[in-house]
């Protein structure tokens, strides 16, 4: 997530408010330190305009 966060040039703060999540949360799951739903695993990808699976692969 963080790597194509930064393909698309967003900030946490830009992609959060896209996805409709606090910047907080977009920091925290890029550093692996909250579990993600699927809905918000959604918002997420449609933000950085990819499918949710990507999402899931391993780095």
């Amino acid at each position: 997530m963080r790597r194509r966060r930064a393909e698309l040039g967003l900030s946490q703060e830009v992609l959060g408010d896209e996805a409709g999540l606090h910047r907080t949360f977009i920091g925290a799951v890029e550093r692996s330190e909250t579990n993600i739903s699927l809905d918000n695993l959604e918002r997420l990808a449609v933000a950085l305009k990819i499918d949710g699976w990507q999402l899931l692969k391993p780095r």
